[in-house]
């Protein structure tokens, strides 16, 4: 909008310009020569005709200018949108891999060690593999859980440990198994 306004201001100095230098050279050009005077009416036609015949031209390059700026944003808006549906999709993933893991545990499962003491539960957590585990253990309370987990094997509770906190990252959706 505001080149639209800068292109019309320069078209209407350019114009009177071009009628200020015409006048004035009509002006010298009679004082210094005896030539029959140009009547002023037809120098402004003169002024108006050339002001008209470059009026289409200027717009027409005006509105190019408009038309380039409006297809790169263009550009820009779908490679916005293209970088939003990837997004969409990892975040999907992630979702997906996320309910699959916490459907590993199933609620029976899960009762049967909500009722065992932790010592116990944690022998048989050692035993099981450690997706099943960690999704076992996520389900439970967390004080249930941290009793679980002091009982069990260092390591195996570490890996257990990084394994609900992926679950729980949703920037971790193009990770790898965990197990």
């Amino acid at each position: 909008m505001i080149s639209i306004v800068i292109a019309r201001r320069m078209l209407i100095s350019a114009c009177l310009a071009t009628t200020a230098m015409l006048l004035s050279l009509d002006t010298t050009v009679a004082q210094q020569a005896a030539k029959p005077v140009v009547d002023p009416a037809s120098s402004q036609d003169e002024i108006r005709q050339f002001c008209t015949n470059i009026a289409d031209p200027a717009r027409d390059q005006r509105y190019l200018l408009q038309k380039q700026d409006l297809e790169k944003l263009r550009g820009d808006i779908d490679q916005r949108i293209a970088t939003m549906d990837k997004r969409k999709a990892e975040y999907e993933d992630w979702l997906k891999r996320r309910d699959d893991f916490l459907k590993t545990a199933d609620l029976g499962l899960v009762d049967i060690y909500k009722n065992m003491k932790p010592d116990a539960a944690a022998a048989s957590l050692n035993e099981v593999r450690t997706v099943v585990a960690a999704a076992i253990i996520m389900k439970l309370s967390p004080r249930q859980s941290s009793l679980i987990l002091a009982e069990m094997d260092a390591k195996k509770a570490g890996v257990i440990a990084n394994i609900i906190a992926s679950a729980s990252n949703p920037n971790t959706s193009k990770s790898k198994d965990p197990s």
